[in-house]
Protein backbone atom coordinates (compact mmCIF):
# COMPACT_ATOMS: atom_id res chain seq x y z
CA UNK A 1 0.00 0.00 0.00
CA UNK A 2 1.46 3.24 -1.41
CA UNK A 3 2.05 6.52 1.86
CA UNK A 4 1.55 8.87 -1.20
CA UNK A 5 -2.14 10.40 -0.84
CA UNK A 6 -4.56 10.30 -3.98
CA UNK A 7 -3.95 13.33 -6.47
CA UNK A 8 -7.02 15.38 -7.48
CA UNK A 9 -7.82 16.76 -10.39
CA UNK A 10 -10.05 19.59 -9.66
CA UNK A 11 -8.96 23.36 -10.11
CA UNK A 12 -7.31 24.62 -7.07
CA UNK A 13 -9.24 28.35 -5.14
CA UNK A 14 -6.22 30.54 -6.89
CA UNK A 15 -5.96 28.92 -10.44
CA UNK A 16 -7.81 31.06 -12.96
CA UNK A 17 -8.18 29.69 -15.74
CA UNK A 18 -9.98 32.89 -17.74
CA UNK A 19 -6.70 34.03 -20.23
CA UNK A 20 -8.20 37.80 -19.05
CA UNK A 21 -7.39 37.71 -15.64
CA UNK A 22 -4.36 36.12 -16.04
CA UNK A 23 -3.04 38.63 -18.67
CA UNK A 24 -4.33 41.40 -16.30
CA UNK A 25 -2.80 39.96 -13.13
CA UNK A 26 0.23 39.42 -15.04
CA UNK A 27 0.41 43.15 -16.13
CA UNK A 28 -0.45 44.09 -12.86
CA UNK A 29 2.38 42.28 -11.14
CA UNK A 30 4.74 43.40 -13.75
CA UNK A 31 4.06 47.13 -12.28
CA UNK A 32 4.29 46.56 -9.05
CA UNK A 33 7.64 44.77 -9.85
CA UNK A 34 8.51 48.22 -11.24
CA UNK A 35 6.65 50.37 -8.66
CA UNK A 36 9.16 47.88 -6.05
CA UNK A 37 12.40 47.99 -7.94
CA UNK A 38 11.93 52.02 -7.89
CA UNK A 39 11.63 52.34 -4.42
CA UNK A 40 14.50 50.20 -3.51
CA UNK A 41 16.68 51.93 -5.92
CA UNK A 42 16.01 55.20 -4.45
CA UNK A 43 16.41 53.66 -0.80
CA UNK A 44 19.69 52.21 -1.91
CA UNK A 45 21.06 55.24 -4.31
CA UNK A 46 23.70 55.96 -1.82
CA UNK A 47 25.42 52.92 -1.64
CA UNK A 48 24.76 52.35 -5.66
CA UNK A 49 26.55 55.38 -5.72
CA UNK A 50 29.63 54.42 -4.07
CA UNK A 51 29.21 51.11 -6.22
CA UNK A 52 29.18 53.03 -9.55
CA UNK A 53 32.18 55.17 -8.16
CA UNK A 54 34.36 52.29 -7.50
CA UNK A 55 33.77 51.45 -10.78
CA UNK A 56 34.64 54.92 -12.59
CA UNK A 57 37.93 54.33 -10.46
CA UNK A 58 38.45 50.29 -11.52
CA UNK A 59 38.01 51.81 -14.93
CA UNK A 60 40.86 54.14 -14.50
CA UNK A 61 43.13 51.67 -13.13
CA UNK A 62 42.08 49.22 -16.29
CA UNK A 63 42.96 52.10 -18.49
CA UNK A 64 46.70 52.25 -16.90
CA UNK A 65 46.66 48.39 -16.86
CA UNK A 66 45.85 48.22 -20.83
CA UNK A 67 48.32 51.01 -21.47
CA UNK A 68 50.96 49.30 -19.73
CA UNK A 69 50.41 46.11 -21.27
CA UNK A 70 51.55 47.57 -24.45
CA UNK A 71 55.07 47.85 -23.49
CA UNK A 72 55.21 45.28 -20.68
CA UNK A 73 54.39 42.34 -21.77
CA UNK A 74 53.89 40.86 -18.34
CA UNK A 75 51.07 39.22 -16.45
CA UNK A 76 47.87 41.77 -15.55
CA UNK A 77 48.18 40.78 -11.75
CA UNK A 78 51.38 42.69 -11.90
CA UNK A 79 50.66 45.63 -14.38
CA UNK A 80 47.88 45.99 -11.94
CA UNK A 81 50.20 46.20 -8.98
CA UNK A 82 52.91 48.24 -11.07
CA UNK A 83 49.92 50.99 -11.34
CA UNK A 84 48.21 50.77 -7.99
CA UNK A 85 52.44 51.40 -6.41
CA UNK A 86 52.73 54.15 -9.10
CA UNK A 87 49.84 56.13 -7.81
CA UNK A 88 50.59 55.46 -4.31
CA UNK A 89 54.33 56.56 -5.48
CA UNK A 90 53.00 59.66 -6.53
CA UNK A 91 50.16 60.88 -4.22
CA UNK A 92 52.99 60.54 -1.40
CA UNK A 93 55.50 62.58 -2.97
CA UNK A 94 53.67 65.09 -4.06
CA UNK A 95 52.13 65.60 -0.37
CA UNK A 96 56.02 64.92 1.02
CA UNK A 97 57.46 67.76 -0.99
CA UNK A 98 54.65 70.33 -0.64
CA UNK A 99 52.84 68.73 2.90
CA UNK A 100 53.86 72.21 4.80
CA UNK A 101 53.43 74.67 2.22
CA UNK A 102 49.96 73.00 1.11
CA UNK A 103 48.65 72.66 4.70
CA UNK A 104 49.57 76.98 4.84
CA UNK A 105 48.34 77.81 1.57
CA UNK A 106 45.20 75.64 2.78
CA UNK A 107 44.35 77.60 6.07
CA UNK A 108 45.47 80.78 4.12
CA UNK A 109 42.74 80.29 1.28
CA UNK A 110 40.03 79.95 3.99
CA UNK A 111 40.70 82.93 6.12
CA UNK A 112 41.27 84.64 2.31
CA UNK A 113 38.05 83.52 0.80
CA UNK A 114 35.97 84.46 4.39
CA UNK A 115 37.57 87.74 4.03
CA UNK A 116 36.78 88.63 0.04
CA UNK A 117 33.15 87.23 0.78
CA UNK A 118 32.77 89.45 3.54
CA UNK A 119 33.79 92.69 1.44
CA UNK A 120 31.24 91.48 -1.63
CA UNK A 121 28.79 90.65 1.00
CA UNK A 122 29.01 94.18 2.75
CA UNK A 123 29.34 96.08 -0.64
CA UNK A 124 26.02 94.15 -1.93
CA UNK A 125 24.23 95.03 1.15
CA UNK A 126 25.01 98.74 1.20
CA UNK A 127 23.71 99.01 -2.42
CA UNK A 128 20.50 97.15 -1.19
CA UNK A 129 21.08 94.27 -3.27
CA UNK A 130 21.29 91.72 -0.55
CA UNK A 131 19.83 90.98 2.19
CA UNK A 132 21.72 92.22 6.27
CA UNK A 133 23.80 90.11 7.82
CA UNK A 134 21.01 88.54 10.40
CA UNK A 135 18.98 88.04 6.83
CA UNK A 136 21.74 85.97 5.58
CA UNK A 137 22.40 84.06 8.41
CA UNK A 138 19.04 83.04 8.45
CA UNK A 139 19.07 81.98 4.76
CA UNK A 140 21.64 79.89 5.59
CA UNK A 141 20.73 77.81 8.56
CA UNK A 142 16.94 77.68 6.29
CA UNK A 143 19.27 76.55 3.20
CA UNK A 144 21.63 73.70 5.78
CA UNK A 145 18.54 72.60 7.13
CA UNK A 146 16.62 71.90 4.54
CA UNK A 147 19.11 69.21 3.08
CA UNK A 148 17.63 66.13 3.04
CA UNK A 149 18.89 62.55 3.99
CA UNK A 150 20.21 61.73 0.70
CA UNK A 151 22.91 64.25 1.06
CA UNK A 152 23.77 64.71 4.60
CA UNK A 153 26.51 61.67 4.83
CA UNK A 154 28.64 63.16 2.98
CA UNK A 155 29.31 65.94 5.39
CA UNK A 156 31.03 64.85 8.04
CA UNK A 157 34.46 63.71 7.52
CA UNK A 158 34.38 60.58 8.81
CA UNK A 159 31.82 59.67 6.36
CA UNK A 160 33.71 60.88 3.50
CA UNK A 161 37.20 58.98 4.19
CA UNK A 162 35.19 56.31 5.02
CA UNK A 163 33.38 56.39 1.18
CA UNK A 164 36.78 57.02 -0.30
CA UNK A 165 37.98 54.01 1.22
CA UNK A 166 35.14 51.86 0.19
CA UNK A 167 35.11 53.50 -3.41
CA UNK A 168 38.92 52.54 -3.82
CA UNK A 169 38.69 49.12 -2.66
CA UNK A 170 35.73 47.93 -4.88
CA UNK A 171 37.34 49.41 -7.78
CA UNK A 172 40.34 47.42 -6.75
CA UNK A 173 38.59 44.60 -6.25
CA UNK A 174 37.07 44.84 -9.67
CA UNK A 175 39.99 45.93 -11.46
CA UNK A 176 41.51 42.81 -10.22
CA UNK A 177 39.44 40.72 -12.83
CA UNK A 178 37.11 42.98 -15.13
CA UNK A 179 36.07 39.94 -16.79
CA UNK A 180 34.89 37.68 -14.46
CA UNK A 181 32.43 40.51 -13.58
CA UNK A 182 31.20 41.10 -16.46
CA UNK A 183 30.11 37.35 -17.18
CA UNK A 184 28.87 37.69 -13.72
CA UNK A 185 26.84 40.38 -14.71
CA UNK A 186 26.09 38.76 -17.90
CA UNK A 187 24.63 36.03 -16.00
CA UNK A 188 21.36 38.30 -14.92
CA UNK A 189 20.61 38.78 -18.42
CA UNK A 190 18.14 35.78 -20.75
CA UNK A 191 20.45 33.72 -22.73
CA UNK A 192 18.49 34.95 -25.91
CA UNK A 193 20.04 38.53 -25.16
CA UNK A 194 23.15 37.96 -23.63
CA UNK A 195 25.24 38.16 -27.05
CA UNK A 196 23.77 41.80 -27.49
CA UNK A 197 24.25 42.91 -23.57
CA UNK A 198 28.24 41.59 -24.12
CA UNK A 199 28.61 44.14 -27.32
CA UNK A 200 26.62 46.52 -25.18
CA UNK A 201 28.60 46.06 -22.00
CA UNK A 202 31.99 46.42 -23.71
CA UNK A 203 31.03 49.59 -25.51
CA UNK A 204 29.93 51.14 -22.57
CA UNK A 205 32.96 50.45 -20.61
CA UNK A 206 35.28 51.18 -23.98
CA UNK A 207 33.75 54.82 -23.89
CA UNK A 208 33.94 55.06 -20.10
CA UNK A 209 37.98 54.50 -20.38
CA UNK A 210 37.93 57.00 -23.30
CA UNK A 211 36.39 59.41 -21.45
CA UNK A 212 38.30 59.10 -18.25
CA UNK A 213 41.46 59.62 -20.16
CA UNK A 214 40.60 62.57 -21.64
CA UNK A 215 39.23 63.97 -17.94
CA UNK A 216 42.80 63.23 -16.48
CA UNK A 217 44.82 64.65 -19.94
CA UNK A 218 42.19 67.88 -19.31
CA UNK A 219 43.08 67.93 -15.72
CA UNK A 220 47.13 67.53 -15.78
CA UNK A 221 46.78 70.63 -18.49
CA UNK A 222 44.84 72.92 -16.99
CA UNK A 223 46.20 72.31 -13.30
CA UNK A 224 49.94 72.51 -14.62
CA UNK A 225 49.18 75.58 -16.83
CA UNK A 226 47.51 77.22 -13.83
CA UNK A 227 50.15 76.73 -11.57
CA UNK A 228 52.68 77.74 -13.42
CA UNK A 229 50.84 81.11 -14.43
CA UNK A 230 49.31 82.44 -11.26
CA UNK A 231 53.66 81.92 -10.24
CA UNK A 232 54.74 83.77 -12.84
CA UNK A 233 52.06 86.85 -11.86
CA UNK A 234 53.21 86.44 -8.05
CA UNK A 235 49.14 85.55 -7.23
CA UNK A 236 49.56 83.81 -3.49
CA UNK A 237 48.62 80.49 -2.96
CA UNK A 238 49.67 79.23 -6.99
CA UNK A 239 50.15 75.93 -5.70
CA UNK A 240 47.29 75.45 -4.01
CA UNK A 241 45.00 76.61 -7.02
CA UNK A 242 46.87 74.95 -9.46
CA UNK A 243 45.90 71.39 -7.29
CA UNK A 244 42.36 72.70 -7.09
CA UNK A 245 41.98 73.86 -10.68
CA UNK A 246 43.36 70.00 -12.00
CA UNK A 247 40.78 68.52 -9.18
CA UNK A 248 37.55 70.18 -10.82
CA UNK A 249 39.10 70.16 -14.08
CA UNK A 250 36.89 66.70 -13.85
CA UNK A 251 33.42 68.61 -13.62
CA UNK A 252 33.39 70.13 -16.75
CA UNK A 253 31.33 73.82 -16.47
CA UNK A 254 31.21 73.83 -13.29
CA UNK A 255 34.75 73.17 -11.78
CA UNK A 256 35.70 75.91 -14.10
CA UNK A 257 33.04 78.59 -12.74
CA UNK A 258 34.63 77.32 -8.86
CA UNK A 259 38.17 77.82 -9.78
CA UNK A 260 37.66 80.83 -11.26
CA UNK A 261 36.16 82.66 -8.54
CA UNK A 262 39.12 81.19 -6.36
CA UNK A 263 41.76 82.27 -8.47
CA UNK A 264 40.42 85.59 -8.71
CA UNK A 265 39.53 86.15 -5.07
CA UNK A 266 42.83 84.92 -3.95
CA UNK A 267 44.45 87.64 -6.42
CA UNK A 268 42.59 90.27 -5.47
CA UNK A 269 43.50 89.71 -2.04
CA UNK A 270 47.02 90.20 -2.92
CA UNK A 271 46.30 93.80 -4.73
CA UNK A 272 44.60 94.69 -7.45
CA UNK A 273 47.32 93.78 -9.98
CA UNK A 274 47.43 90.40 -8.98
CA UNK A 275 43.69 90.29 -9.54
CA UNK A 276 43.53 91.12 -12.47
CA UNK A 277 46.58 88.43 -13.56
CA UNK A 278 44.23 86.29 -12.06
CA UNK A 279 41.89 87.21 -14.70
CA UNK A 280 43.81 86.61 -17.21
CA UNK A 281 45.50 83.78 -16.37
CA UNK A 282 41.78 82.08 -15.93
CA UNK A 283 40.56 83.57 -19.29
CA UNK A 284 43.68 82.12 -20.91
CA UNK A 285 43.81 79.00 -19.65
CA UNK A 286 40.07 78.07 -20.15
CA UNK A 287 40.34 79.75 -23.53
CA UNK A 288 43.28 76.96 -24.54
CA UNK A 289 41.61 74.24 -22.53
CA UNK A 290 37.97 74.92 -24.36
CA UNK A 291 39.65 75.16 -28.05
CA UNK A 292 42.20 73.23 -27.98
CA UNK A 293 42.43 70.23 -25.49
CA UNK A 294 39.36 69.89 -24.92
CA UNK A 295 38.20 70.06 -28.43
CA UNK A 296 41.72 67.61 -29.24
CA UNK A 297 40.69 65.06 -26.72
CA UNK A 298 36.70 64.90 -27.73
CA UNK A 299 37.77 63.52 -31.16
CA UNK A 300 39.97 60.44 -29.31
CA UNK A 301 37.18 60.17 -26.77
CA UNK A 302 33.31 61.17 -26.04
CA UNK A 303 32.05 64.18 -27.58
CA UNK A 304 29.32 65.14 -25.22
CA UNK A 305 27.54 68.63 -25.83
CA UNK A 306 27.78 71.17 -23.42
CA UNK A 307 24.69 72.18 -22.68
CA UNK A 308 23.68 68.34 -21.95
CA UNK A 309 26.36 67.62 -19.39
CA UNK A 310 25.50 70.98 -17.47
CA UNK A 311 21.76 69.94 -17.25
CA UNK A 312 22.83 66.39 -16.10
CA UNK A 313 25.38 67.97 -13.93
CA UNK A 314 22.71 70.59 -11.99
CA UNK A 315 20.28 67.10 -11.65
CA UNK A 316 22.63 65.10 -10.57
CA UNK A 317 23.80 67.45 -7.73
CA UNK A 318 20.29 68.06 -6.78
CA UNK A 319 19.42 64.47 -6.61
CA UNK A 320 22.55 63.08 -5.15
CA UNK A 321 24.88 66.03 -3.72
CA UNK A 322 28.39 66.18 -4.36
CA UNK A 323 29.29 62.57 -5.14
CA UNK A 324 26.45 62.82 -8.03
CA UNK A 325 27.78 66.02 -9.22
CA UNK A 326 30.97 64.17 -9.56
CA UNK A 327 29.76 61.20 -11.58
CA UNK A 328 27.60 62.91 -13.65
CA UNK A 329 29.20 63.38 -17.04
CA UNK A 330 30.33 58.94 -17.03
CA UNK A 331 26.66 58.52 -16.20
CA UNK A 332 26.07 60.39 -18.97
CA UNK A 333 28.17 58.93 -21.44
CA UNK A 334 27.88 55.36 -20.59
CA UNK A 335 23.49 56.36 -21.04
CA UNK A 336 24.54 57.55 -24.84
CA UNK A 337 26.82 54.70 -25.61
CA UNK A 338 24.09 52.42 -24.72
CA UNK A 339 21.13 54.50 -26.50
CA UNK A 340 24.28 54.55 -29.03
CA UNK A 341 24.34 50.73 -30.02
CA UNK A 342 20.28 50.28 -29.69
CA UNK A 343 19.83 52.53 -32.39
CA UNK A 344 22.91 50.50 -34.53
CA UNK A 345 20.85 47.60 -33.32
CA UNK A 346 17.15 49.21 -34.53
CA UNK A 347 19.11 50.26 -38.25
CA UNK A 348 20.48 46.50 -38.49
CA UNK A 349 17.02 45.10 -37.91
CA UNK A 350 15.43 47.40 -40.40
CA UNK A 351 17.84 46.12 -42.94
CA UNK A 352 17.75 42.91 -42.34
CA UNK A 353 14.13 43.03 -42.60
CA UNK A 354 14.72 44.86 -46.19
CA UNK A 355 16.44 42.91 -47.49
CA UNK A 356 14.37 39.68 -46.49
CA UNK A 357 11.02 41.28 -48.15
CA UNK A 358 13.78 42.37 -51.07
CA UNK A 359 14.40 38.64 -51.28
CA UNK A 360 11.02 37.23 -51.30
CA UNK A 361 9.70 39.84 -53.64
Amino acid sequence: MSDQAPLTDRPAPIEFREGFVRRELTRAAIWLGLIAAMAVTVLLVQPLLVIFAGLVFATLLDGGVRLLGRVLPIGRGWRLLIVVLAVIVFLLGTFYLTGVEMTQQVTQLRSTLETQAGKVTGWLSSQGLMPGTSDINGLLKQSMGSIGKLTSWVGTAVGAVTTMFMILIIGLFLAMDPEGYARGLQWFVPRAARAEFAITQGRVMFTLRRLLAGRLLGMAVEGVLTGIALMIGGVPMALLLGIIAGILAFIPNIGAIITGALMIAVGFSAGSDAGFWAIGTYLIVQTFDGYVVVPMVAKRTVDLPPALTLSTQIMASALFGILGLALADPMTAMAKSALQRRSEREAEQDKDTARAEADIQ
